[in-house]
Order: structure tokens, then C-alpha cells, then sequence
């Protein structure tokens, strides 16, 4: 789910879209609260298995990462597909994507936007699988307002070859959040917190998978 629908100007061009989220640590068994609690959500959605199978890629030296990048190919949920994440922006990241294609070479469109950020070869450097149960909070008019995203996380640094595993919760702004996204985020956390959530460890899965 993103706040603003995936757009493209010209064919061939990577959708654009704006991801505004909060990420929080739970244990193993922590339940999520009742998110009808909150004013803005009228209904919730059953909830909806995803398994996910993210490889993401960056030079020698880590130059996408250390400019605040970060590139991938994810295979499984709805937006299956080649992502390139830019720097966070407060709570928010732009994200372009392009369609998976015919095997797991890095495609031409990608690789020349991946060329305005660096010149240099590009490689694997972790393997990010996560099975997601998704959640969809909705209002009165059955608009997504957010979507609540229970992750269960397995990851490998094809660096080093360390691998973790973690749980960690994800709310994502859906079309209809409101205009006041900031206070609706912070009523989010303060109810996620009282459920036993706690700040994430780390800003992405990507930096914790490589130890960041």
C-alpha cells in the first residue's frame, strides 16, 4: 500500500510513489492491539498471508546504501516486482519500480537509473525472506486509511554470511489516510506500544540484515 497511487508519466518510465511508514520491534508472541481503537478506522480487514523473497544488490564499497539507497528484487504480494528505495524523508521514502521481467538479471532501465547514483558493477549483498501477514484499516467509506503489515523476518548477508531473524511491525499510510499524518503515525505507535512494540532496532531490513 502506498500514500500516493503508483503513476507513470511516459511508457517505459518506473512507477513512482511516495511510502510513508512506521517500523516497530514485537517479541515472537506479542499480539497486535485492536486497531478500531483508533478514530480514523472503522473496519479491519482479515487478514492476508504474503511470502516474500527480496534480493538486494549494491557495488564493492556499498555506495547505493551509504547515499541512502537501496535496491532490490522481490518476488510475492502485489508489488512483486525491481524497487529502488531512495533516502528517507522524515517518515517517508520515494520509491520507483519496475516489473520483475525474464529472470533475475538486473534490467537495462534499472541499471541506467541505478547509473545516475554510481558507474560502478553492482552485486548481491543480502537475501531479505519475510512471511507477512497484511491488514488493511479502513474508515467509514471503506477507504484503506493504513495498512498494518505483522512481519516475520529471515535474512542472510551474502557479504558475511550471518544470518538473523527478527518480527517487526509495519504501518503504511493507505489513499485515505488523513491529511494530518504525523499526529494519525503517533497515535499508531502509542497504541502499538501499549500492545508491547518498541522502537526498531534499525531504519530498514536492508541495514539489519547487514548489521546496521
Amino acid at each position: 500500500m502506498r500514500s500516493d497511487p503508483r503513476t507513470t508519466t511516459e511508457p517505459g518510465e518506473p512507477a513512482r510513489s511516495l511510502e510513508v511508514e512506521i517500523t516497530l520491534d514485537v517479541e515472537a508472541d506479542t499480539t497486535a492491539p485492536d486497531w478500531r481503537a483508533l478514530a480514523e478506522v472503522a473496519v479491519v480487514s482479515d487478514p492476508e498471508t504474503r511470502e516474500l523473497d527480496a534480493r538486494y544488490y549494491d557495488t564493492a564499497d556499498f555506495a547505493l546504501g551509504r547515499a541512502g539507497f537501496a535496491l532490490r528484487r522481490r518476488t510475492g504480494g502485489p508489488d512483486a516486482g525491481w524497487h529502488l528505495k531512495g533516502p528517507r524523508q522524515g517518515a517517508g521514502r520515494v520509491e520507483l519500480g519496475w516489473p520483475l521481467g525474464d529472470g533475475e538479471e538486473i534490467p537495462a532501465a534499472v541499471l541506467s537509473e541505478v547509473g545516475r547514483l554510481t558507474s560502478d558493477a553492482l552485486r548481491p549483498i543480502a537475501r531479505v525472506r519475510n512471511r507477512r501477514i497484511a491488514v488493511e484499516m479502513r474508515d467509514d467509506a471503506g477507504g484503506v486509511v493504513a495498512e498494518f503489515l505483522d512481519d516475520h523476518v529471515q535474512t542472510r548477508d551474502e557479504t558475511t554470511g550471518s544470518e538473523r531473524s527478527w518480527r517487526e511491525w509495519e504501518i503504511e499510510l493507505g489513499p485515505a489516510a488523513p491529511e494530518d499524518a504525523e499526529r494519525f503515525l503517533g497515535a499508531v505507535a502509542d497504541l502499538a506500544r501499549g500492545a508491547g512494540a518498541r522502537p526498531a532496532s534499525s531504519e530498514s531490513k536492508i541495514g539489519r540484515a547487514l548489521g546496521r
